[in-house]
């Protein structure tokens, strides 16, 4: 017998990035709120790397705490080390990755969750969701029902959750826990389009068991960098990590047990990500390389656990083992975990709105890999997402939607909702058309304003971020008006920079223009300069230095969002459109397009009908 056990404004299903996200943000928005996990212990659980961030994964999350997420703030909290990729290339492709420690961000998640007001952590299996006037019934294996106006479904990879090692298969969570197995075919049985992926991890090795004489060492920056613009300092780097690499004893024992692996023997059917395949994949697809480049990286401070990046697998214990001891500095090393595939369901995300709430299931939304993506940091920009429009359906207020034009976020879930994901989908700064706009170090200055006007900024930091948009708009207007003298010691720095001399004034603009100069070595001839947030020093150089290249993207912008404003029908059957051609009715039935610029971008619809709807809906101006 099931019995009544209460009522919430916003239910989560799942507490890992993604709903963590969602139950802060609506709570923190005054909503009533619960969140449920299977195993209160794996609450913000990283079951594959102990990192944060990366390239273009370092971008969602200076945008989440821009916006008021949290992960930024607690993977500062519990950091180990911290390093800027990509800094020999352009600012746009700058992206923050920091080693956390794993089980330490954990707690840490956990205790936050049980700090916040309006929000309840509950440890129960959601085993079936049923649709009622007003919101949703869900119902525990406890046999526990709750009505919930709104539900947002983070499942991450438990739902009906399946391990593979070599010939071994069976039902399980990440880490060895349990899987959501009943609640998939609740989800199935009331109309929702679940698919299967797959994806993996590698072993965890027995620190004193390496010989890290035989590595190289990669250090954390000096001083660290946070992702939090609420973070002050960091410290020092805790941990050093190191690298090591496969030769070809490692390819010929993958390539003599490469029948074993259940991915090329069949018995695995979901689709793996591209971008981060398995060991053994890596070794079919590129039989020619000589080596493969991994990481040996600490998964704490009171772990003997290392992570080995890069070398995930699904083979036999043995066989891992095995091809482990051929590697330079691993000859003896001591597997502690070993490394797994885990098949999962998911759900086909063009059934989606950009608010993340399902076209056909009003109030129910979903978030993370859940919605086909892979990641911590896409799962909790989803989470934020879905928890701030949850808690809007509840408020009566307008949905939140970001847009590819302000935010990778934006971009992130219009690929999904627009494009789909037939595999799992990871971030890249390639995916964004406006990424020279879009960079990490200025995601505040996009969407610290949104944030605050949602409520999940404070006033206290709001008025920071408007003291430090002021001094950066103050030290602009100081060095255009600047004029640097051309004496021996300026025209000594110049020429020791490899540029030209001077040989009349010269505004410090001009000179912050040149691609050989920067600010930090202008110092001693700018004895005027005041003393300014790095930060801000950094927004200050690249606004100068990219001026032209920034204009011209903030004009295709502003082209884009002239098509973004041209809002199309909802519910529309564009069969009725004559001079569509028949894929473009059937993608734009499907997708149903909030506006031109979203329709441009489905795959299947191309210029030409484009042209034909911009012409029906001049003529049908009240049909919109």
């Amino acid at each position: 017998m099931t019995y009544s056990a209460g009522s919430y404004d916003v239910a989560v299903i799942g507490a890992g990035h993604a709903g963590i996200e969602a139950a802060l943000a609506a709570a923190r928005l005054g909503c009533h709120t619960a969140i449920f996990t299977i195993n209160m212990d794996a609450v913000g659980n990283c079951p594959c790397n102990p990192s944060i961030g990366g390239t273009a994964k370092g971008h969602l999350v200076r945008e989440l705490d821009a916006l008021g997420g949290e992960m930024g703030k607690t993977a500062d909290e519990c950091f180990l080390q911290s390093r800027m990729l990509n800094r020999g290339k352009g600012p746009a492709v700058h992206s923050l990755r920091a080693q956390i420690d794993r089980r330490k961000y954990a707690d840490t998640m956990k205790h936050k969750l049980e700090l916040q007001d309006n929000l309840e952590l509950r440890q129960a299996e959601i085993t079936d969701i049923k649709k009622v006037d007003g919101g949703y019934e869900l119902t525990t294996h406890m046999l526990a029902v709750y009505f919930c106006k709104t539900v947002v479904v983070a499942t991450g990879t438990y739902l009906g959750g399946r391990i593979y090692v070599g010939e071994v298969s069976y039902e399980s969570g990440p880490d060895g826990t349990f899987p959501a197995t009943k609640l998939g075919k609740s989800l199935k049985d009331i109309g929702l389009p679940l698919r299967r992926f797959k994806t993996g991890t590698p072993a965890r090795v027995l620190r004193r068991s390496i010989d890290f004489s035989e590595l190289e060492v990669q250090k954390g920056d000096e001083p660290p960098e946070p992702f939090s613009y609420e973070t002050e300092s960091l410290g020092e780097n805790k941990v050093d990590c190191h690298i090591s690499y496969t030769n070809d004893e490692t390819k010929k024992i993958i390539l003599e047990n490469i029948h074993r692996s259940p991915l090329y023997a069949g018995r695995i059917e979901g689709v793996g990500p591209r971008y981060c395949p398995s060991f053994e994949d890596k070794i079919m697809r590129f039989k020619d390389k000589p080596r493969h480049q991994l990481f040996i990286e600490p998964c704490g401070e009171n772990t003997e656990e290392m992570y080995l990046q890069g070398m995930s697998s699904s083979l036999p214990e043995e066989v891992q083992l095995k091809f482990y001891h051929t590697i330079k500095g691993l000859e003896n090393c001591v597997m502690m975990r070993p490394a797994y595939a885990i098949e999962y369901d998911c759900v086909d995300p063009t059934a989606m709105n950009p608010t993340l709430e399902f076209k056909d299931f009003p109030n129910l939304f979903g978030a993370g890999q859940f919605n086909g993506s892979s990641g911590y940091e896409e799962a909790a920009a989803q989470g934020f997402v879905a928890g701030v429009n949850a808690a809007h359906k509840v408020l009566g207020r307008e949905p939140f939607i970001l847009t590819r034009a302000n935010s990778y976020i934006g971009t992130l879930v219009d690929d999904l909702v627009t494009k789909g994901a037939n595999e799992p989908y990871r971030m890249m700064t390639s995916r964004s058309e406006y990424r020279l706009v879009l960079r990490q170090d200025n995601a505040d200055v996009r969407l610290t304003p949104t944030g605050y006007q949602l409520g999940l900024i404070s006033g206290e930091r709001w008025q920071k971020f408007l003291k430090k948009q002021e001094d950066k708009k103050r030290e602009i207007k100081r060095l255009k008006e600047t004029v640097i003298s051309p004496t021996e010691e300026v025209n000594r720095i110049l020429v020791s920079r490899e540029t030209s001399e001077i040989t009349t004034g010269i505004r410090l603009i001009e000179l912050m223009k040149r691609p050989q100069l920067d600010y930090e070595c202008l110092a001693p001839i700018d004895v005027d300069r005041p003393q300014l947030d790095r930060n801000v020093i950094e927004q200050v150089q690249i606004e100068i230095k990219y001026e032209g290249y920034i204009q011209k993207q903030l004009r295709q912008v502003e082209q884009v969002r002239k098509l973004e404003d041209k809002h199309l029908p909802k519910n529309f059957d564009y069969r009725e459109i004559k001079g569509l051609r028949l894929e473009a009715q059937e993608k734009l039935n499907k997708i149903q397009p909030l506006n031109i610029g979203q329709a441009s971008r489905i795959s299947g619809v191309s210029p030409a009908d484009i042209s034909v709807l911009l012409i029906w809906m001049a003529a049908n101006k009240e049909r919109q």
